[in-house]
């Protein structure tokens, strides 16, 4: 028998995770396959929605609440970067937990974030342009990856969700949002 839990009243399926990519994106083919080994080498069950327009983007969520997903992951992505506020209205909405890549999200009412700072990486992008700029050649420019990452939750939308956050979750955040 499946056990199934309550997140805002509503009955989810526990193992039943998602994600939402961007069918446009170079990377989202991807990103798209990490996920699904990341879901089933945790012993869930994977659920990819792809969206590359707002119309798909409601119709992804329709797929998600029909499905009963327990939570999503939101693929870094300038196109959903664009459409923040419609993504956490629509995660509000229809009451599904969601993660995302920078702390601009759960700032804004999503509930939480984990990712580069984007301080640092435009840190390390200003050093590369100054290097360019005092004559450096491009090739000889290192591949410079983000070093710090960040771990960001909104408690007001946890609670909103009828979530508990653990405490050594609590503990371990980089920023806890009221």
């Amino acid at each position: 028998m499946q056990r199934t839990w309550l997140v805002s009243g509503v009955e989810r399926t526990p193992k039943r995770t998602s994600a939402i990519i961007n069918t446009k994106g170079v990377q989202s083919s991807l990103r798209a396959e990490d996920f699904r080994l990341a879901a089933a080498g945790s012993g869930r069950e994977p659920l990819v929605a792809g969206a590359s327009t707002d119309a798909e983007i409601e119709s992804a969520f329709s797929l998600l609440v029909q499905k009963r997903v327990v939570g999503m992951l939101v693929e870094n992505d300038p196109f959903f970067d664009s459409r923040r506020e419609r993504l956490i209205q629509l995660t509000r909405e229809r009451s599904i937990p969601a993660i995302y890549h920078i702390r601009e999200f759960p700032l804004a009412g999503g509930l939480m974030s984990y990712g580069a700072n984007l301080v640092d990486a435009y840190n390390q992008m200003g050093v590369q342009v100054g290097r360019l700029l005092k004559g450096a050649s491009i090739a000889d420019q290192p591949v410079v990856r983000p070093t710090k990452f960040e771990l960001a939750l909104n408690i007001n939308t946890a609670k909103r969700l009828g979530l508990t956050i653990p405490p050594t979750v609590l503990a371990i955040a980089d920023e806890v949002i009221d």
